[in-house]
């Protein structure tokens, strides 16, 4: 895993899930300025899938840490546009809520696969 790479990914996710906590707070609906920082995270995310599917024959630890890494690795893209078109048909408050709690679940997993890497590498 490319550790700069982890440090953007966080920092994109952070940023949207505050983005979307304020607009579910101001209950706003979502725009373009949250639709742009859902698409540059899907950008990090896409350049960290195809990190992981090239170094997943390097982390160690037996098959079921590779199958978590290539797993969380292969899905993290679908969150983004997952959340983002919930909130885009879902027309109240808690559709930020559900891009936040994506942001968040995108940071969590990111984390997971940066400790999977540390450890078997």
């Amino acid at each position: 895993m490319l550790f700069p790479l982890t440090v953007a990914l966080y920092a994109a996710s952070a940023v949207l899930a505050a983005m979307a906590g304020w607009y579910a707070w101001r209950d706003r609906l979502i725009d373009d300025r949250v639709l742009l920082v859902a698409g540059l995270l899907e950008v990090g995310l896409l350049v960290q899938a195809v990190v992981v599917l090239v170094s997943v024959g390097d982390v160690g630890g037996g098959g079921a840490e590779k199958a978590t890494y290539a797993a969380y690795g292969l899905t993290l893209p679908f969150v983004p546009p997952a959340v983002a078109f919930l909130a885009i048909k879902e027309k109240t408050r808690w559709a930020m809520g559900v891009v936040a709690a994506g942001a968040f679940a995108v940071a969590i997993m990111t984390g997971r696969l940066q400790q999977i890497w540390d450890l078997h590498v």
